[in-house]
């Protein structure tokens, strides 16, 4: 080559082979170079055997997907730009016009929105149902019910649903099953392994997870995953994934593969913290209601022990409490603006303590029973010392009584 220029593009020099170390190469792609004509044409993408386009996987994302079925116990799996993206695949990939979808009444509140604006749009019926009552989801799948969405715990409320039993009842109706193990983070129990005692093993269809919580770990990250072990329902749900073009970037990859190796450590430590102050805020004369399944007056908390065990490491980093209902909601909002070490965000699963009010009668259907009266607070517990946290709940609590 005569021009400087072209060598700098089509430069001949490749490294050795055989370099290791403790974190996998960052593989950027756009293109992908093939040998020759015949390996274009023979090339499969979809079993993993070979690349084709970055879009279809590269070693990074490959890397990734595969120790993310380690952790989950699943055997197939799907990056995808976010959480929220992972339930509008499973939608999008399942449900035709004419389907109906049932969603947990204490589900996410960005998919109970999906089936109300988009799925309905499109046809695709929704309803919700009391996931502490497994009489009401047998009660609610009719012979046009394609879909349940389950949630261990629930968002916000963190209520934990006898999980083992909605899947049999799903399994009996013909319905699949997918469930938001954000929460569980495929430590506090195996979506795919729910009763090892049964045969064949009690196990979810489809396992999505926000990575963007605690995979990542450094509140930094937008990425979620779809992890299945059936080979028909995961290549149909990959089928769909590429026809509407999803990735994920080979930096944000990078992070979370770099976030797994501690996510244990960091899970346990988040637990223990949370544990801790979740009993602190029992004795608050502020708080009518604690929520955290792993308080034995929380609701659902045999359904907790007897799929968790109760081990340490298996109950996340989330709070709730109830305010008493005589506390006002500016007394309650200047409670939360009080705090230094909490931020007011949300998301979870990051260094940081997190804090943030909720208007609930808004989101659901109808007040649970098993909640008192009063305003919500959700608790993130970051990583920080947690005699400083509760110092700072303690400082925060004493606005209330300063506010009319």
């Amino acid at each position: 080559m005569s021009d400087r220029t072209t060598a700098l593009i089509q430069h001949a020099y490749q490294a050795p082979a055989g370099f290791a170390a403790p974190q996998p190469g960052v593989f950027k792609a756009s293109t992908v170079f093939f040998p020759n004509v015949a390996a274009m044409r023979q090339f499969e993408w979809k079993d993993k055997t070979a690349y084709t386009y970055g879009l279809h996987g590269t070693p990074t994302t490959y890397t990734l997907e595969e120790r993310l079925c380690a952790l989950e116990g699943g055997s197939q799996c799907l990056l995808v730009p976010s959480g929220l993206a992972a339930i509008a695949t499973v939608a999008l990939a399942l449900l035709r016009t004419g389907d109906e979808v049932l969603i947990p009444d204490n589900a996410y509140g960005p998919s109970k929105a999906l089936a109300e604006a988009e799925l309905a749009h499109w046809g695709i019926s929704h309803r919700f149902y009391d996931p502490m009552n497994p009489a009401d989801l047998v009660a609610n799948i009719r012979p046009h019910t394609r879909l349940v969405w389950l949630e261990a715990a629930g968002s916000v409320t963190l209520e934990f649903p006898d999980l083992c039993e909605q899947v049999r009842i799903c399994k009996a109706a013909g319905v699949w099953t997918a469930l938001d193990n954000t929460w569980g983070a495929g430590l506090a129990f195996n979506p795919f392994d729910l009763s090892p005692a049964a045969s064949p093993a009690l196990a979810v269809d489809i396992s999505i997870h926000a990575l963007t919580k605690y995979p990542s770990g450094g509140g930094d990250v937008l990425m979620g995953s779809i992890i299945t072990r059936d080979v028909g329902l995961h290549m149909r749900l990959k089928l769909c994934h590429m026809r509407i073009g999803l990735g994920v970037g080979a930096n944000d990859a990078e992070l979370v593969l770099r976030g797994l190796p501690s996510l244990a450590l960091r899970y346990q430590a988040h637990d223990v913290a949370t544990r801790g102050l979740a009993h602190w805020a029992l004795q608050r004369p502020e708080f009518a209601q604690v929520l955290h399944p792993a308080l034995p007056d929380s609701v659902g908390h045999k359904n907790w022990l007897a799929l968790c065990k109760g081990a340490i490491g298996s109950a996340a980093g989330l709070f709730s409490v109830m305010f008493r209902s005589d506390f006002s909601q500016a007394q309650i909002d200047a409670f939360c603006d009080a705090l230094k070490l909490f931020r007011i965000g949300y998301s979870w699963g990051g260094p940081m303590s997190l804090v943030m009010p909720y208007e609930l009668a808004s989101m659901r259907q109808s007040w649970p029973t098993y909640l008192k009266s009063g305003t919500l607070v959700r608790f993130s517990i970051g990583l920080e010392s947690v005699p400083d946290l509760q110092a700072d709940l303690e400082q925060a609590l004493q606005v209330l009584a300063r506010v009319d």
